[in-house]
């Protein structure tokens, strides 16, 4: 499957970034990809190389934030033998290796400023000059780079410089976050799941409405990386299931709901859109009304002699006395006391807790 294939989603926003990307790989110009981890800035990447004139030649990525700053003019550029201790031969640099291909630039704003010099200078005169040379020579790479942090803030600070900053950006593809295209989180889910076991030989579960309907208002701070993994989690210790339920995603899901609200209050987020919003509401909607519909079908059945309506208090506690019978009959499993009462596991936990049931 093409790297195109694989950036799945219906999204305007997501559409935007696939003709973006068409737009620009036919030619040579440099383009900037920017994204939060695990957006999926190496498919686009990808998807740039391989629908332009380069697909047959190489395509290498660099971390350069994995590269210690003392070698990195070494790794990149290349050196010659005897060039520092250690150099017992020449080697050829990340942009020899690239030569008639693409060389992907990965976490540009972790560059050394030195080395943001070089870059410039490579990017302008097509020429190289390995460490511990005076002789340049001529390459012909293609470079995109790509970050997840704002590289204009960077060169605010002075920790990027602007005149490569405006070398590189002269396309910017700037891929948007899971949670800003939760109506895509279906088709991913799906796709994962039908990947997963296909790979392993595993009959194909369905993921249910409730549980694609879940993992859709999530924040998903790894993004489309955290479904992945995620979704391969619950395959992995549910195998046999015919079909995934909500109550299968949920434990899964408790680190990234726990890191909601510490995201919230230290990256600040964008607003969260009001279609969460809506479902988020009548997710809890549904939820009051099952649990007074099974409430009130408890009364129902114990007071079905009297015709007198009961007072509030006592309600309250009628509906303790109906949580903590069936809780102890189910051993204290919350799972099966929550489907035998007919709610959702998040509103017994919230009235486990109003009613101090453990």
């Amino acid at each position: 499957m093409s790297a195109l294939d694989q950036l799945i989603g219906q999204s305007d926003s997501l559409r935007a970034v696939k003709s973006l990307l068409l737009q620009a790989a036919p030619t040579d110009i440099s383009v900037l990809i920017i994204g939060e981890s695990g957006t999926g800035k190496e498919l686009v990447a990808r998807a740039i190389h391989e629908n332009s004139a380069r697909r047959d030649a190489p395509l290498l990525f660099v971390n350069c934030g994995a590269i210690p700053q003392g070698i990195f003019e070494s790794e990149v550029f290349g050196h010659e033998r005897g060039s520092f201790t250690g150099a017992e031969k020449r080697r050829a640099g990340y942009f020899e290796q690239a030569q008639g291909g693409t060389l992907v630039l990965d976490e540009i704003g972790e560059m050394p400023l030195e080395s943001q010099v070089k870059l410039l200078r490579i990017l302008e005169s097509r020429e190289i000059m390995r460490v511990g040379s005076s002789k340049a020579f001529p390459v012909d790479v293609r470079v995109l780079a790509a970050t997840n942090v704002e590289l204009a803030d960077a060169v605010s600070k002075g920790e990027f410089r602007h005149d490569l900053y405006f070398r590189l950006k002269a396309v910017t593809i700037q891929i948007p976050p899971l949670r800003e295209r939760s109506g895509d989180i279906p088709l991913l889910a799906e796709k994962f799941t039908r990947d997963f076991a296909n790979r392993n030989r595993l009959p194909v579960p369905v993921i249910s409405f409730d549980a694609l309907q879940l993992l859709s208002r999530q924040y998903w701070p790894g993004n489309v990386r955290e479904l992945k993994n995620t979704v391969e989690s619950v395959l992995t210790l549910n195998r046999g299931v015919q079909e995934l339920d909500d109550v299968h995603f949920r434990p899964h899901l408790a680190s990234s709901r726990a890191m909601l609200p510490v995201l919230a209050a230290r990256d600040q987020p964008p607003p969260v859109s009001q279609e969460l919003l809506l479902a988020t509401m009548l997710e809890v909607r549904r939820e009051v009304r099952e649990m007074k519909e099974a409430l009130q079908s408890a009364i129902t059945a114990s007071q079905a002699v009297s015709q007198e309506p009961l007072p509030s208090n006592r309600l309250t506690d009628l509906e303790r006395e109906q949580i903590q019978r069936i809780l102890e009959r189910h051993g204290g499993n919350r799972r099966k006391t929550a489907k035998e009462l007919g709610i959702g596991e998040r509103t017994l936990y919230r009235k486990l807790k109003e009613y101090d049931l453990g």
